[in-house]
């Protein structure tokens, strides 16, 4: 496993002064009154990914999102202008959940002309305005123009789907991401639409399970049985070591090296893989995706295996060298629950052998997600017993070490915020 030397400058955290270096606490994730916090200062006012413009292919296409985190439930659509607008999912009659199949906690999705309340009927035109009342007659002096969708702030950045609970943004989604993830633009996103979705439930707060993302230390021990005995054991002698780590206002990076399968000997690789010709860093023959935009790969790793890009709060991209992403969401439910969604994004398979190697893949990442999840409960049920809230971090924790003091930076900001606003 190749390994890289630290900058000359010193250790990755040293990059970071302000991070220190002293033990950390997990309270944030123990602690209910923090979580309801959480959610007002930062699941409220930051942009959050929702969705990719491919789930909404014409106009008229729509899906929902359940997100407990803010108590809501929100309806994201393709108008008739082909523009993507996002709107909270609730009837202004009598408050029904306006959009839902059978069970109304599940999310959905279709194609519409216009959205219809199953309790009364009242109708709304996907750009949200009431264009319907049953008896309208019998209302008093309604006046329809002013009872539309309540609307959410929606952007679009290169095909991504943002939305924004704040009653005013305190910055534009550009200017939110910042240089380090604007600078992906040109990632040939919307050339790979095959797509693989998994979603569970995780006994866990939202950030244990974006840590178990943010480092690598973890992986020649915790994944050892996912990889052939012999470089296992030369793995997990040698540590690991990720080549590049990067902070840029509340986002995080980290870009990895590795040794593909295909790179390793005959007697070092799973015959499924050989069969398949795929594996963890996904199908070995690689599409051909045109030049890569300078936010790939920045600090030119050689051998580089994939750079994850943690979009603050609770979203990542994956960017693999073998011409593929995947995302992680991390939604809250409780202090001490979330949602977990992962989806894998491939070219469009042109043969069936192509098409096995991308199932592989996708049945390969759920196997490390589930080993990197298996830990969490254990964790989450140790932090909350008190026994210990002074946590060591090693050099490649660093982004651990941020991400937690930029949630409390959020809610610091907030409670001062609040604080004023009272005063006056």
């Amino acid at each position: 496993m190749a390994r890289f030397p630290k900058p000359p400058e010193g250790s990755w955290t040293q990059h970071y002064p302000d991070l220190g270096t002293e033990p950390v606490s997990y309270e944030d994730c123990a602690n209910p009154e923090f979580y309801e916090l959480e959610r007002k200062a930062i699941f409220r006012r930051a942009w959050l990914n929702v969705g990719r413009v491919e789930q909404l292919p014409r106009k008229g296409s729509y899906f929902t999102k359940e997100l407990k985190v803010v108590n809501t439930s929100i309806i994201v659509v393709r108008n008739n202008a082909g523009e993507v607008k996002a709107f909270h999912n609730i009837c202004r009659h009598r408050g029904n959940k306006l959009v839902w199949n059978e069970l109304p906690q599940e999310e959905t999705s279709g194609f519409c002309k216009q959205f219809t309340c199953k309790y009364h009927a009242w109708r709304y035109g996907l750009d949200g305005n009431l264009t319907f009342v049953q008896q309208e007659e019998e209302f008093f002096d309604l006046d329809k123009s002013r009872y539309g969708l309540v609307p959410v702030h929606c952007d679009v950045w290169e095909g991504f789907i943002f939305v924004n609970f704040a009653r005013e943004p305190e910055q534009s989604l550009r200017e939110f991401l910042g240089p380090m993830i604007t600078a992906l633009e040109g990632y040939p996103f919307g050339k790979l639409t095959s797509r693989w979705y998994y979603r569970s439930e995780v006994k866990a707060n939202w950030k244990l399970y974006m840590d178990a993302f943010q480092e690598f230390y973890h992986a020649p021990i915790l994944h050892a049985n996912q990889t052939p005995t012999k470089f296992a054991k030369a793995a997990a002698e040698a540590g690991f070591e990720a080549p590049h780590y990067r902070i840029d206002g509340p986002h995080r990076l980290v870009s990895t090296s590795g040794v593909r399968n295909w790179e390793l000997d005959s007697e070092s690789r799973k015959r499924v893989e050989e069969i398949c010709r795929s594996g963890l860093f996904g199908p070995w023959d690689q599409p051909d995706l045109g030049p890569m935009p300078d936010g790939v790969n920045p600090a030119k790793c050689d051998p580089w295996g994939l750079d994850s890009f943690q979009l603050f709060p609770n979203f990542t991209i994956l960017i693999w060298s073998q011409g593929w992403y995947l995302t992680y969401h991390y939604w809250p439910t409780s202090y001490n629950s979330h949602i977990f969604e992962g989806t894998l994004y491939f070219a469009p398979p042109r043969s069936p052998r192509e098409r096995i190697a991308q199932e592989l893949a996708a049945a390969t990442f759920k196997e490390y997600a589930l080993q990197d999840a298996n830990t969490l409960e254990a964790t989450q049920s140790m932090i909350e017993s008190g026994v210990i809230d002074d946590f060591l971090l090693c050099d490649q924790e660093v982004l651990i070490r941020h991400l937690h003091k930029e949630t409390a930076a959020w809610v610091d900001d907030y409670r001062r915020s609040t604080a004023e606003v009272a005063a006056r």
